[in-house]
């Protein structure tokens, strides 16, 4: 046996059966529909009950079919991308660079401190001859 269910629709109250487990479902569609309803309430005030459901129901088709439409963009735009993405992906590697870096030998950076040690003797030495 299937459930019954009680959704409320523009004000008003409707049993309906629905599967086992799908209740749920249910109460959300039918949520959707009071929404439209309520706006049609709203706008128009007491309208005879097959009416009100029919242009609800016509409000929600309205904005189905614009999500669809937005569907279809997005994904149009993403097909887009994975297709740009996969030539990027196709793009081989670009060559790798050589970069030369100079190291100083150890036997230079000796020969440098052995020349400054040299320096300062002398400027030792001229200090001490221009001193006496």
């Amino acid at each position: 046996m299937m459930p019954e269910v009680t959704i409320h629709i523009g004000g008003r109250d409707f049993e309906v059966s629905c599967q086992e487990g799908e209740e749920s479902f249910l109460h959300s569609a039918a949520k959707m529909l009071d929404e439209e309803a309520r706006v049609l309430s709203d706008q128009i005030g007491r309208i005879p009950e097959g009416r009100m459901l029919l242009m609800a129901g016509l409000m929600l088709a309205d904005k189905t079919a614009a999500v669809e439409d937005r569907i279809k963009e997005v994904e149009a735009q993403l097909a887009e991308c994975t297709g740009e993405l996969a030539r990027l992906r196709d793009v081989p590697a670009p060559e790798a660079e050589r970069i030369e870096v100079p190291v100083v030998p150890d036997s230079v950076t000796e020969t440098l401190a052995e020349l400054a040690a040299r320096a300062e003797a002398l400027a030792a030495e001229v200090e001490e001859k221009a001193a006496s």
